[in-house]
């Protein structure tokens, strides 16, 4: 070690540390002389140099000033309380909650116990208006907001993903606490960089299932901390913090045209899966099958047919008839229909005279669909992904599920939909519709693969 004066500076999401020759978690840059790090590893090194009795100069925080948060106005539940004081343990890590359980409570509790400056990274323009509403009620200050064409920076910030990917740089030092909302999406490769650009030592993920389709979430421990917290829906229906649900899945039969050509495209699937020796028995193989495809002819016949065999399988005229019997038996029950492709939702709104909600929708005609279904002057409605998460969906009781991905994610998030208690205690249900003898049959397998869990 150097006897050179020791100083720690902040350049554009990477500390820079100066008058050492090494130190852990550093790369030494011998044009400069310096030790470079990413910022997540501001913690690390400081804790190192104190450990070390190594006198250093801080200059790397460029915290923007905050004053003494009140206190929230809020009973919270015990697993509230639980999960915020594990939380508290190391101030890192994700809390892990269904739909519906006050993960949002929970993340202003633990903004006020930690009382510093704060940005909180959401997925969607809604959820940063969502967050700055509740913020502004309960701590009384401006909310900065960055995202949808706003840049306002303030002590308490709300911000989206891709806006916070994009500044990161240049505003990395200014918070000590991030909050990840929808946490889920920070593994993803241009994402993650946030996490890695960001200084901030507390960091919290909030989220109701941390799993991935690619197995991501295996980067939670580095990147925010281990998952400190989880509880299920099941577990909070059974002490009535949620609604009791009952998951059924009905089987419909396509038509002997349907079936034919589902047969035909499946068979030219296989064939070319052999052609060109790939089996889809592992994790990353359709990834792999997709990136072949952009050079080969057989890969891509393989996919087109493929996609076509899926298309045929959820948008059977059977599964229409079945949701026409499911809606004739709960006239009066408040429904959401769920869809994989906006083409089967608008399908269903057609058939049915049932509002409809897409990414396609105007802020204005998503507003009147969901204000209509809270007030009851739209018994059911339908939609794709849109309504999966970052939109305060009014509560329902019944929803069908007509198609959708293998993901237990994006199930316990639709489920999550239906779960708010009900005056009544009725039972939420969740009804699947799945064509038989079709793939489809073990993507709902996958789905449920966590639902109890």
């Amino acid at each position: 070690m150097s006897s050179r004066s020791v100083i720690l500076e902040y350049q554009k999401g990477t500390i820079v540390v100066k008058g050492l020759d090494s130190l852990p978690f550093t790369t030494p840059d011998s044009r400069t002389n310096y030790l470079y790090s990413n910022g997540i590893n501001y913690k690390k090194i400081t804790e190192y140099l104190n450990g070390k009795n190594i006198i250093y100069d801080d200059r790397v925080l460029d915290l923007l000033p905050l004053g003494d948060l009140p206190k929230i106005k809020v009973k919270l539940r015990d697993y509230q309380l639980e999960a915020i004081e594990n939380w508290c343990l190391e101030k890192m890590g994700s809390i892990v909650l269904p739909t519906g359980a006050g993960k949002t409570i929970i993340g202003l509790k633990i903004i006020e116990i930690v009382n510093s400056p704060t940005l909180i990274i959401v997925p969607t323009l809604d959820l940063i208006k969502q967050w700055t509403k509740i913020l502004s009620q309960n701590f009384d200050i401006e909310i900065g907001n960055i995202g949808g064409g706003i840049e306002n920076i303030q002590p308490i910030t709300v911000s989206t993903y891709d806006s916070a990917y994009i500044k990161a740089p240049w505003i990395g030092n200014k918070f000590l606490l991030i909050v990840f909302d929808e946490v889920h999406h920070l593994p993803a490769p241009s994402y993650r960089l946030i996490a890695e650009t960001f200084v901030a030592p507390y960091r919290l993920g909030l989220t109701a299932t941390i799993e991935r389709e690619d197995h991501l979430e295996q980067d939670f421990p580095y990147l925010i901390g281990k998952s400190t917290f989880q509880i299920t829906a099941k577990e909070l229906a059974e002490n009535k913090y949620l609604a009791n649900y009952i998951i059924e899945r009905k089987k419909t039969f396509m038509s002997s045209e349907e079936y034919l050509k589902y047969k035909e495209s499946m068979t030219i699937y296989y064939t070319c899966l052999k052609k060109i020796g790939l089996k889809m028995n592992s994790n990353n193989a359709f990834k792999r099958l997709i990136m072949m495809s952009t050079n080969n002819t057989i890969a891509r016949r393989a996919l087109v047919a493929r996609n076509n065999a899926i298309d045929i399988a959820l948008n059977s005229r059977s599964k229409i008839n079945e949701i026409r019997k499911i809606l004739g038996e709960n006239k009066d029950i408040k429904t959401i229909i769920f869809t994989q492709h906006n083409k089967l939702v608008y399908e269903i709104s057609n058939d049915f005279l049932i509002p409809f909600i897409t990414h396609k929708s105007s802020k204005e005609e998503r507003e009147d669909v969901l204000t209509g279904f809270k007030d009851g002057r739209y018994k059911a409605i339908v939609t794709s992904k849109v309504l999966d998460e970052g939109i305060d969906v009014p509560d329902a009781q019944l929803g069908i599920l007509v198609s959708g991905t293998g993901s237990s994610r994006e199930f316990i998030q639709r489920l999550g939909r239906l779960l708010r208690p009900k005056n009544d205690n009725n039972e939420a249900r969740l009804i699947e519709i799945v064509s038989s003898g079709t793939s489809e049959t073990v993507t709902s397998e996958r789905r449920h693969r966590n639902i109890e869990k």
